[in-house]
Parts: C-alpha cells; sequence; structure tokens
C-alpha cells in the first residue's frame, strides 16, 4: 500500500457530519431539540414513522428508531448481486429517505425511554436539515468549515465523482458467480452517510482537532459526548461488543484506563477504523482494504480494536 493512499470513509463522514450541525447549534442556526417535522415537513410520515416526535438529537445519536435504507432488499439485491451494473449510482438523498419511510420504523422516540438502533437513513436526514437550516449544501459545509479550516489537504467529498484521487489502493470483492470484482471506482458512497474520502493523517488530524476542543466549543463538545446504550441492535452490538454511541461517535473503554472515541467507517472493500484518546493527545487510523471477499466484522473489529488500544495505550506501558 502507497503510504498516504486515499480511502472511502464510508460512515466515518457521520463524525464530520455531527460536527457540522453542532457547529450550527452552537451559532443557534438549529437546535437539537429541533423536530425532523419542523426542518422538513411531511418527509417522515407513514407507515408509523413520525417525524414530529424525532429530534435532531436523535438522528445524530441513532435514536430514531428509522428503518435503514441500506436494509432495503432493493438496494441489498444491486449491491450483492449487480453491483457492476450500478457503481455508478446517482440515487438522491430524498429518494432514499422515501425508500426508508416506506418501512415501518424499529420504535418511536417516547418520552422516559431512550432505545438506540444504528441507521443510516439518520444522517441523510441530519445533512438535509443542516442544509436547511443554513442555506449551504451538506458537502459545502463540510469542506469550508472542517477541510479548509484544519488544512486537511488529502480529504474531499467527491460526491457523484467515481473516481479516487492518487494514490489509492484498488478493493476487490467476489461476484456472485465467484470472479473477483474490481470495486475501486463507484459512487454509492455519495451522500450525508458516507461521502467523505480523505487519508489516516487526515483523520488522525481530523479526530485531534475534535478532541482537543479545536472544532467545537466546549458545550457542543460536551453533548457530542453525552452517549446512551445501544439497545436494540444486536448486530452492531456483535459486531462492536463494547462502548456507547454518541453524537456521531463512539465511546470506547481502554485497557490503560479512560476510553477512546472514535467512528468506524464500512465501505465496499475499505473499512476505515480512526480512533483518538479522550485527551486529544494520541490518535491512530486504521485502514483496511480487501482484496477478495468481504471480511469478518466481529473478527476485523477485534484485531483492529488491540491494535488502537495498543496505540493509544503505548506511553503507559
Amino acid at each position: 500500500m502507497a503510504w498516504g493512499s486515499h480511502f472511502r470513509t464510508a460512515s466515518t463522514t457521520k463524525a464530520f457530519v455531527a460536527t457540522v450541525v453542532l457547529q450550527l447549534a452552537a451559532e443557534k442556526q438549529l437546535s437539537l431539540a429541533d423536530t425532523v417535522e419542523h426542518w422538513l415537513p411531511g418527509v417522515v410520515s407513514g407507515n408509523g414513522n413520525d417525524g414530529s416526535r424525532i429530534t435532531v438529537r436523535d438522528l445524530l445519536r441513532q435514536t430514531s428508531g428509522l428503518f435503514d435504507y441500506m436494509d432495503d432488499p432493493d438496494i441489498q439485491q444491486k449491491l450483492r448481486e449487480h453491483f457492476d451494473e450500478n457503481r455508478y449510482n446517482d440515487t438522491s438523498t430524498h429518494d432514499l429517505v422515501v425508500t426508508a419511510v416506506a418501512h415501518k420504523p424499529l420504535f418511536v422516540p417516547e418520552s422516559g425511554r431512550t432505545r438506540w438502533a444504528y441507521s443510516n437513513t439518520n444522517y441523510l436526514l441530519a445533512g438535509m436539515i443542516a442544509e436547511k437550516a443554513s442555506g449551504t449544501g451538506w458537502r459545502e459545509l463540510v469542506e469550508h468549515r472542517i477541510i479548509a479550516g484544519l488544512g486537511l489537504r488529502q480529504t474531499s467529498v467527491p460526491g457523484l465523482d467515481p473516481f479516487l484521487p492518487t494514490p489509492y489502493v484498488s478493493t476487490y470483492l467476489t461476484g456472485t458467480d465467484g470472479t473477483r470484482l474490481d470495486v475501486t471506482t463507484n459512487s454509492y458512497l455519495h451522500t450525508a452517510d458516507s461521502g467523505v474520502v480523505s487519508t489516516t493523517a487526515d483523520l488522525n488530524t481530523f479526530f485531534r482537532s475534535l478532541a482537543d476542543g479545536h472544532l467545537l466549543p466546549a458545550e457542543q463538545w460536551r453533548e457530542m459526548r453525552q452517549t446512551v446504550q445501544r439497545t436494540d441492535d444486536p448486530d452492531d452490538v456483535a459486531e462492536l461488543p463494547e462502548g456507547t454511541y454518541g453524537l456521531g461517535l463512539r465511546e470506547i473503554p481502554l485497557s490503560c484506563g479512560g476510553h477512546s472515541y472514535m467512528h468506524e467507517g464500512d465501505g465496499f472493500g475499505t473499512y476505515t477504523r480512526p480512533a483518538v484518546s479522550s485527551d486529544g493527545r494520541r490518535a491512530v487510523t486504521i485502514s483496511v482494504t480487501t482484496t477478495s471477499g468481504m471480511p469478518d466484522l466481529p473478527t476485523l473489529n477485534r484485531a483492529t480494536g488491540t491494535l488502537i488500544d495498543h496505540a493509544l495505550c503505548a506511553a503507559g506501558r
């Protein structure tokens, strides 16, 4: 692998989007207590979905109960059986949300009880609300407020551009016919839940800047770190058995005491594991790229978790 290779960060994008939304909250352009219905009237309704009961905070911390559009059978079929024919996918955020709310929610938020289940749909809506509140596209918000502000020269939000900047590592999966399929070039990951491209060094800078207070005022950084237990998503717990979830961040305990903050990203043949110590002094990012089939995620997470723990705890050993 070439040093400084670019890769699609997939769901690590959520930490970027959550940061932007919290910045807008600090500027009073929106409130975390605002409902989805307030900003996007009628978008989340029908089939038991109720946007008037889901807040911006619910979206960021995955407590909305909304169906994950990525679990839609038609989308899964395209990804698993017809990736090559659909690699230049340009489905809009709005249409993906329509797909999600065509399904019943796993649950609806209720007062006095916090339930949690991971759903990419939450961050589609968070991006839409950020755009509505600011009058600026979510991509431009991330580019101007984070990428340019931190000087992340190897980080971008390419949208529908299917090509990665050089250098990069080609990624492969096994097709349904058993042949090796190059999946490097694609535009599937173009929305606010998954659209950032970066490098390990730039992600270290981003997470370190979060933890040391460069990106958020103290109040919003505290809000981001207010975590909840993962209650209703056994698949997520099986893959990542430790830790709680905040606003676009996971809090993971460290063997040397304390904890780290991170947000994983699982793309098509690309797996990103960035983490920072709670004081911001040490950061590490692991990028894993497949050369054939998809990895076993619990095994991958145990291995990368051990490496992250070693890197962040090494100074105390």
